[in-house]
């Protein structure tokens, strides 16, 4: 019980440094990449925080994986250095007597990345989805900036206004440029407002102006005089926000039995099951010679984590393309990972096997 509890308190103290230090990489990369869409004028400046919090619910399965991962590695190659593990096998026990005690605490680990990858995440993605919707809507919606062409997010109007009434009831020269398929429109007024329909779209109505119309390949323009013309400021939310396999819910993927929606399922339930192996592979993969290099073991560990994402990214891929199966892109990924275990803990025991033999 004293080995117990002293081993999960190392493991716990490992797995939130390695943590800590990650999430901090992670957080800043976000940060610089979404200050400079809102230096580009993508992002809001004060949606920033929020869209920070809503990535960091993303990326915390992979990363809690990860850090078990380190964790464990860095505890049992401790002991190799300090030459623990020798008064380990010299007391008769084995190297698979540390299953049980990385099991116990990898399992709260584990339950947790499976809550954040099936539930969570895709909540996250989906929130910051429509949240970036809600900020596209409002810089559509008319947020007008005098002496600034300002472009809607669809890269289909521009609008200029050349002065704006200080109780913003009206504005003055205004200047509207709209790209269709079928024609090129100018509209052009001295004075305009801004009004909100009863469904929430909003409107500029310009009044006492002109309008050209250019058809592509066609001589010559159409000339409309108006009292009256009000442009309609098209909005993502009339649109709605898109779903994605990413940021629908679990049970809704589960319903729908097409191949991309199978491929994102498949990502989310192998984040857990990968958790777990990927636990067990640290204990034999964490062996030192304290005689030798000590990097070599670490090098070996980051191979096999790296094989083993890529390996679940080409399945998920096959399985999003039909090429085989969802039960089959579930279980050989993660299967020939369990069948390599007992090889590389059977190399681990007869190495030092042999090792108490030759001494």
């Amino acid at each position: 019980m004293i080995f117990q509890r002293a081993v999960r308190r190392e493991f716990a103290h490992s797995t939130a440094g390695v943590f800590i230090a990650l999430f901090a990489i992670m957080v800043t990369t976000q940060l610089i990449r979404l200050l400079n869409e809102a230096a580009q004028g993508d992002v809001d400046p004060g949606a920033v925080v929020a869209l920070l919090g809503f990535a960091s619910l993303n990326y915390l399965p992979p990363l809690l994986s990860l850090s078990l991962f380190v964790a464990i590695l860095l505890s049992i190659s401790r002991s190799y250095r300090d030459s623990e593990m020798v008064v380990w096998f010299s007391a008769g026990l084995s190297l698979t007597a540390w299953v049980r005690p990385v099991l116990t605490f990898a399992l709260p680990l584990v339950l947790t990345i499976a809550a954040l990858s099936l539930l969570l995440s895709p909540w996250a993605l989906s929130q910051s989805a429509e949240y970036r919707g809600k900020l596209s809507n409002r810089k559509d919606a008319g947020q007008i900036s005098p002496g600034t062409f300002q472009e809607s997010s669809a890269g289909d109007r521009v609008v200029f206004v050349e002065a704006v009434a200080e109780d913003t009831s009206h504005v003055r020269n205004v200047f509207v440029s709209e790209t269709a398929p079928e024609r090129l429109g100018v509209t052009m007024a001295r004075t305009g407002h801004q009004e909100t329909a009863a469904n929430g779209d909003r409107f500029i109505v310009l009044e006492n102006g002109r309008r050209y119309e250019l058809e592509p390949g066609v001589v010559g323009f159409r000339i409309l005089e108006y009292a009256r013309y009000a442009v309609r400021l098209e909005t993502r939310e009339a649109d709605g926000i898109k779903q994605t396999p990413k940021s629908m819910p679990t049970l809704e993927l589960l319903a729908l039995n097409l191949p991309r929606y199978r491929a994102e399922l498949l990502w989310r339930v192998g984040m857990p099951l990968s958790a777990a192996v990927l636990a067990l592979l640290a204990i034999p993969l964490s062996f030192v010679n304290p005689r030798a290099g000590r990097s070599a073991n670490m090098l070996l560990a980051i191979l096999v984590y790296v094989i083993y994402n890529n390996l679940l990214s080409i399945s998920q891929g096959w399985v999003a393309n039909d090429q085989v199966s969802f039960a089959v892109g579930v279980l050989v990924v993660h299967l020939m990972m369990l069948f390599l275990l007992p090889f590389l803990f059977y190399h681990r025991i007869a190495v030092s096997s042999f090792m108490r033999l030759g001494r």
